[in-house]
């Protein structure tokens, strides 16, 4: 989309000096604290006139008085031929000390200002503020769409580590860059005088001397009907020049005053321009008001990492897309590939089925999806499109749905394979739109719509398998994905279980490795590389976190298996080549909210993970189905153990093996309801872990509780609050 687009290389192009900007603009946000702690106090309603006094009867040759916005009191003063700049106390006009701006905010002031470059700096500077105004409504924009609107601005973010802390960065400084942004402009365009901040001529005003001495600060009725928190300049008329006048600038207006008769010369009120300037300039700087600065030095100290965040995504997803070799000529072509992808990991899987095709002696051509055109030559058409969001296109293939629509269909068969996480409400929403576009069309289908969990490289062997069969012909996938840098883990115990239909499990636990490994929580995943298969790792569900000190996971063994055989015939001192993987849709955040956790068989062992971190006594009811209590009851002592400790608040277990055994897990769910729907109506979160038989079990359950809410499981998922890991 656009605004995707616009993002993206804004960001990348004036990303730099808009660092540049923020890191001096969080230097220059200390000056107010600073001159906020030099400030004396004020009396509330102290005539000007009084304050003149006060400081003709301490600075001898004063000639100009300022109010700074930080409230201190500068006195402009000649003494003895030499210029002088002093600060002074307004209750009685004390000397408190030279003032003198220090040279590092003043340099750094220039830098932030003008890029030390004088108007071509200001021009610069402004250019950059536009192009950050911009990039802040565009990213506002995409967050509240990722997010599901402004009510679900600060729910749990999902994605990959660079995605969520760009999001929480994000959430943090947008609406605070969108303002700095803007106030910014309003100023350029005030130095430019683009906007006109008072009047181009100013009155011509002057005294008329009478012969008679100067009237004292008394009697001059514009001194004394101003307030001394109200100045902003004033200007004392020198007895050397009879036609020099009083001159004051206040927040209301200036005005200009004789100084012989007294009487006010002329009053200009201050425009709406320049009212709107004053209060700008306070948000833009603070100055004036500390608490405020110290929020925008917070906010613009974010920045880099929204910087390097973004970066980091943008060149993540370039080095996704692979170079294609042999990409044979559209017009030349029988097989089609159409890549939709947002990050780039879909181009892995795109490059993979290219190379098969072309193993198997196919003329195939691979291109984005916004290039959607279908020759006749072209026998078989494949769609492999990610879903961004909450079922949104990628950026580039935003109108890729237009096209298809607006092609009559060729006599090629047409396969769509999408690509997202079921974490999210609409799981490869845009790949069931393409499908859904495709059928009304009446394009041939060579193969239903398949799914991708979280680039699933198992489900992505099952779908080649089922091309097999369509094609009559085997297709070698031969997909390797990136895999991150392997650790060395060694099996300090196993747990082991019969099982009561003949399929034991083993509860494995592994040392941390000596190097250092990534923070790791329970509900992430294990990836497991077994001996010959070095490209497809096996994923485990994690019941530790990095700070229990070790790694552990719950096998069940599968005949025929690679990894599961591999792992149980594992002994201690064992090694195995394995990582982590973030599973950050699944795993719990820090919020004080009941959890319901559900779960069956091994899909147990990360729920048993976060009740072991439960340190906090969260409120967390678990419930949980298996066979039998005597051969595969996983974690039965540490499970009773952490309900004693109050990490566990009520434990519910059905064996649906055993006579009284209560059923099935989803039997308890319903059995429940009423304490369910309650646990709910005070914002539970649910977790459920298992097979996917179980998992359609209870979501059925979970309808029907909710229906009572007037609600549905769609709710509880677009509010962050349902989440799944099934095998």
């Amino acid at each position: 989309m656009i605004w995707r687009f616009v993002h993206r290389w804004l960001g990348l192009v004036a990303g730099t000096l808009a660092l540049a900007l923020a890191i001096t603009g969080t230097m220059l946000a200390l000056e107010p604290l600073r001159n906020a702690l030099q400030a004396a106090p004020t009396e509330s309603d102290l005539p000007l006139a009084t304050l003149v006094e006060r400081v003709k009867s301490t600075v001898p040759g004063a000639e100009e008085i300022r109010h700074l916005p930080s409230g201190i009191f500068v006195v402009y003063a000649f003494e003895n031929g030499q210029a002088r700049a002093i600060r002074v106390d307004p209750a009685d006009g004390k000397i408190l000390g030279d003032y003198q701006a220090s040279l590092l905010p003043r340099w750094v002031k220039n830098l932030h200002r003008t890029f030390l470059m004088d108007d071509p700096g200001r021009i610069t500077a402004a250019m950059v503020a536009l192009a950050m105004l911009t990039l802040s409504v565009s990213g506002l924009v995409l967050l509240l769409r990722r997010m599901g609107g402004w009510r679900g601005l600060t729910g749990p973010v999902r994605g990959t580590l660079p995605q969520r802390l760009h999001v929480l960065s994000g959430r943090v400084i947008l609406l605070i860059l969108a303002l700095s942004s803007a106030t910014a402009l309003y100023m350029s365009a005030s130095t430019f005088e683009l906007i006109t901040l008072s009047p181009s001529t100013e009155p011509e005003v002057s005294s008329q001397a009478t012969g008679q001495p100067p009237l004292p600060p008394g009697q001059i009725d514009l001194l004394q009907t101003l307030r001394v928190q109200d100045l902003q300049r004033l200007n004392l008329p020198t007895h050397e020049d009879p036609q020099d006048t009083w001159r004051v600038l206040t927040v209301q207006g200036q005005g200009w005053a004789d100084q012989y008769q007294g009487q006010t010369l002329a009053w200009e009120p201050s425009t709406l321009a320049q009212r709107l300037y004053d209060w700008i300039l306070l948000l833009h700087t603070g100055d004036g008001a500390w608490l405020w600065a110290i929020f925008l030095g917070l906010s613009a100290a974010c920045i880099p990492l929204f910087w390097y965040t973004g970066i980091l995504m943008w060149w993540q997803a370039r080095r996704s897309r692979p170079t294609l070799k042999g990409n044979s000529p559209l017009a030349q072509a029988d097989s089609l590939i159409f890549v939709a992808s947002e990050g780039g990991s879909t181009w892995g899987f795109a490059q993979a089925l290219h190379d098969a095709l072309k193993a198997m002696g196919r003329q195939v051509h691979t291109t984005t999806l916004e290039n959607w055109r279908v020759p006749p030559t072209a026998r078989q058409v494949y769609i492999l499109a990610a879903t961004y969001g909450e079922g949104q296109p990628p950026a580039h293939a935003q109108k890729a749905l237009k096209q298809i629509v607006s092609q009559p269909p060729t006599d090629a068969q047409v396969a769509v394979l999408g690509f997202g996480d079921r974490q999210f409400p609409d799981f490869c929403g845009f790949a069931n739109a393409l499908e859904h576009a495709l059928r009304e069309r009446r394009w041939k289908p060579l193969l239903a719509l398949e799914r991708i969990h979280q680039q699933s490289p198992q489900e992505f062997a099952r779908w080649g398998r089922s091309l097999s069969d369509a094609l009559g012909q085997a297709v070698p996938l031969a997909y390797q994905p990136r895999l991150p840098r392997m650790a060395t883990l060694t099996l300090l115990s196993r747990q082991d279980f019969p099982g009561a239909t003949g399929q034991p499990a083993v509860i494995l636990r592994f040392a941390l490795p000596d190097q250092p490994v990534p923070r790791f929580a329970a509900g992430d995943l294990l990836g497991v590389l077994p001996p010959g298969e070095q490209s497809v790792p096996r994923y485990y569900s994690l019941a530790s976190g990095k700070q229990d000190g070790f790694v552990e996971i719950c096998v069940r063994y599968t005949s025929g298996g690679v990894c599961s055989p591999y792992l149980h015939r594992l002994q201690i001192g064992d090694q195995i080549q394995a990582f982590i993987r973030p599973n950050p849709g699944f795993t719990l955040t820090g919020s004080r909210s009941p959890v319901v956790l559900i779960g069956a068989g091994t899909g147990v062992a990360p729920l048993a993970g976060f009740i072991r971190d439960n340190r906090r006594h969260r409120p967390m009811y678990l419930y949980y189905g298996t066979r039998d209590s005597k051969q595969d009851y996983y974690f039965e002592k540490e499970l009773k153990d952490w309900q004693t400790q109050g990490h566990l608040h009520q434990l519910h277990t059905s064996f649906s093996r055993m006579p009284d055994g209560g059923g099935y897990v989803q039997n308890a769910v319903q059995r429940d309801a009423q304490q369910i729907r309650t646990l709910l109506e005070k914002g539970a979160l649910v977790r459920v872990c298992g097979s996917r038989p179980m998992a359609q079990a209870i979501r059925q359950e979970l309808d029907t509780i909710l229906m009572d809410m007037g609600k549905n499981l769609a709710w509880l998922k677009e509010n962050g609050r349902y989440a799944e890991d099934l095998f």
